[in-house]
């Protein structure tokens, strides 16, 4: 059976509808076009478990009902299916819900920093990394163990950083609590959220996908958006202050959860920003 076949077969028996056409867009992406119009996408993840990590993330974001999600259909083996989103532009009033909705999604909580969504493996993924989803109860200790030290070391030893550099980044988690502000309860967090999985859709409404989705800081999601950009991202940031304002110092605060996206970037995609993560660091720490 041709792969082109096999994700049509998937997306008929997930959904219950027969597939009427299929078109391939990517090497892990097939749009496939069911009997009733309707569009559904069949992905295929990374990694082992990945299907099972993006799709316990969506459901867990969708429960909160707070953001939008695709629908999810279902999983088998390493191929997940949910609803394609029909894109549009990004507007003002579409920045200004997603930052009110953001809020209320981190509102909705986690058991602890580090939970994994429901159903979710603690063997996650962010992108195309692995992510461990260990639990804790305090964030500085949590932060460092489990979302920067792991990363730093890997590319300490792939020699992407120098263990003297290191000692910086080894240094903000030292110190983190006295940088980290005040403490706050778990977040229920995307845990990727970089303008590439933020679909603004033809409705005029946004929407979430490629989750890594665990309990942690709600800062954490904001900084990656302030880290990668986001259209709009001002009239975000506004449409979730009034609706859960940060606490005092959050814009000092950006750099420290940065830290965790640039060291994963640095394992996957080099040197570049390991330079720009270790300018984070010094910055933290007054150097």
């Amino acid at each position: 059976m041709s792969e082109r076949t096999a994700a049509g077969d998937l997306a008929a028996r997930l959904t219950g509808r027969s597939a009427a056409g299929e078109r391939r867009l990517s090497g892990t992406l097939t749009e496939v076009t069911l009997d009733d119009g309707r569009k559904v996408l069949v992905k295929q993840g990374d990694g082992a478990g990945a299907a099972r990590a993006e799709a316990a993330g969506l459901r867990w974001l969708a429960e909160a009902d707070a953001v939008r999600v695709p629908t999810v259909h279902g999983h088998e083996g390493n191929r997940l299916v949910i609803d394609l989103v029909d894109q549009g532009a990004p507007s003002v009033g579409a920045a200004v819900r997603l930052g009110a909705e953001l809020a209320a999604l981190h509102g909705s909580g986690a058991p602890a920093f580090g939970a994994p969504p429901p159903g979710g493996p603690t063997e996650a993924y962010i992108g195309r990394a692995p992510m461990r989803n260990a639990p804790g109860d305090d964030w500085p200790t949590w932060y460092a163990e489990h979302r920067v030290l792991p990363y730093l070391r890997q590319a300490v030893d792939d020699r992407t950083i120098r263990p003297a550099e290191a000692a910086l980044i080894e240094e903000v988690c030292a110190r983190l609590p006295g940088l980290a502000g005040p403490a706050e309860p778990p977040a229920r967090l995307h845990g990727d959220l970089w303008n590439g999985n933020v679909l603004w859709g033809a409705d005029g409404g946004a929407r979430l996908i490629d989750p890594a989705a665990h309990g942690g800081h709600r800062e954490t999601d904001l900084a990656m958006l302030v880290l990668f950009g986001c259209p709009h991202l001002g009239h975000v940031l506004d449409g979730y202050q009034r609706a859960a304002p940060l606490a005092d110092g959050w814009q000092d605060r950006v750099g420290l959860h940065q830290l965790f996206p640039l060291l994963v970037h640095t394992v996957l995609f080099g040197r570049g920003y390991a330079e720009q993560a270790l300018a984070v660091a010094r910055a933290a720490l007054g150097k």
